[in-house]
């Protein structure tokens, strides 16, 4: 097994780290090694098997990308300050940071690591800590560097923050940054994070964790779009902490890789608090898009509300996995789990779970998923006045997923997916 993962478990902790960090990776290394590869029997692992991950070759890549390289990857209009990680290593001189308000720190993980650890060590795993969990597991150990984002109480992002994450290389590399976002009390954020790939016929690898906490009041508006090249691998853990009144925002987009799973973990602390999770996913050619999400409500008062819609054609596959766990004395608990899916072709598959797991009796619970066909009256009306059958597919397909690319919070971007989500489907073929 150590085998298997020595690429994922990196190198040793560089002499002179502070002794907790070097326990941290330790540990995580151990744990990893202990768990091994993940099969079909374990429940969170039904219906996809990663091993054949394990059975690539990765290189780690070296954090090189030419600016004209960068150029096409970037969208047009996007009105943000920018971060640039390539191949999981901060890359400033691809960045575009203005003055940063009073109270705002944005900084390499590795950097802080290595000149100001104690900035990072209270929140660096503290969210991240399921024991059962490999890949997150993986990152620790073999994880070099990342963003962080520290805001003071009060302290607010007056634009958004563009997190790209860029994978290159002629040869297939492994990426794995890991974030730290951690709001204090009152303090507002928006953040626009996207994976793309440089090469679109190199089978990369990410595996990526974010540890999210926001105070007492705080607001973060979290925007991520997968749009890895389509031969690559993406893994991706969210972990999400909020404290009383605090409210999470985030929408979800997979468009791209051949495997792609996401894991999204929320747990309410406090009362009042409040948690909107969207997601689109388009899946074909042989794609395997995979959500899995966890909602937990520990406290009372608190809202959480997830609505995720796909497409699939050809031969996609898709996985949805929603649980929303209500504990015993969460009473007033308010949540809504859906998932809808619109199949375009009798080859595709969705696996699609949603789950409500309610142990207090003041509540108000819903779950529910659908899965259907265009309607083929409205394609024969669009169809009987002149237009082309892909082009109508499109437009009805774009008018389901209008839910959903609406809610991007840039015009600019609003436009870019449209028009990768409306190219695809256009150029599908009809079974």
């Amino acid at each position: 097994m150590s085998g298997e993962l020595a690429t994922w478990l990196g190198a040793a902790t560089p002499n002179g780290s502070p002794a907790w960090l070097e326990a941290w990776r330790t540990s995580a290394r151990e744990r990893a090694t202990a768990l091994g590869v993940p099969g079909s029997k374990q429940e969170a692992w039904r219906y996809t098997n990663p091993r054949r991950l394990f059975e690539q070759a990765f290189d780690e890549g070296a954090a090189v990308l030419a600016a004209e390289a960068l150029a096409p990857l970037l969208v047009e209009g996007l009105e943000a300050d920018r971060v640039v990680l390539v191949n999981g290593r901060y890359a400033p001189e691809h960045g575009r940071l203005g003055a940063l308000p009073e109270g705002v720190r944005i900084d390499s993980l590795a950097r802080l690591l290595a000149e100001d650890p104690e900035a990072v060590r209270p929140h660096l795993g503290a969210l991240a800590d399921d024991p059962a969990a490999l890949f997150p597991a993986l990152n620790a150990a073999g994880g070099a560097d990342g963003l962080v984002v520290l805001l003071a109480p009060g302290a607010r992002l007056e634009r958004p923050l563009e997190l790209l994450h860029v994978t290159t290389g002629e040869r297939p590399t492994l990426a794995q940054p890991r974030h730290l976002i951690v709001l204090g009390e009152g303090a507002e954020a928006r953040l626009v994070e996207r994976y793309v790939g440089a090469e679109p016929s190199i089978a990369h690898a990410t595996n990526a964790v974010l540890e999210i906490d926001l105070a007492a009041e705080a607001r973060l508006d979290h925007e991520r779009i997968q749009h890895d090249s389509a031969e690559s691998f993406h893994l991706s853990t969210l972990y999400l902490h909020q404290q009383a009144r605090s409210r999470y925002q985030g929408l979800n987009i997979g468009l791209g890789g051949r495997w792609a799973r996401t894991d999204i973990n929320t747990r309410f602390a406090g009362p009042g608090a409040e948690c909107v999770l969207h997601g689109l996913y388009l899946s074909g050619d042989g794609q395997l898009i995979d959500y899995h999400l966890d909602v937990d409500h520990a406290v009372p008062d608190c809202t959480s509300v997830e609505l995720f819609k796909g497409i699939l054609y050809g031969q996609g596959r898709a996985v949805f996995d929603g649980r929303v766990f209500v504990a015993q004395d969460a009473q007033r608990t308010d949540a809504a789990m859906s998932n809808r899916n619109l199949m375009l072709s009798e080859r595709a598959e969705i696996d699609t779970k949603p789950q409500l797991e309610i142990n207090a009796d003041d509540v108000k619970c819903s779950h529910g998923t659908t899965v259907g066909q265009i309607d083929p009256q409205m394609l024969f009306y669009l169809r009987a006045r002149g237009i082309p059958e892909a082009s109508a597919r499109r437009m009805l397909c774009l008018g389901f997923a209008e839910e959903i690319i609406g809610r991007l919070g840039d015009e600019a971007l609003r436009a870019e997916i449209a028009a990768l989500v409306g190219d695809r489907l256009e150029a599908a073929p009809l079974d």
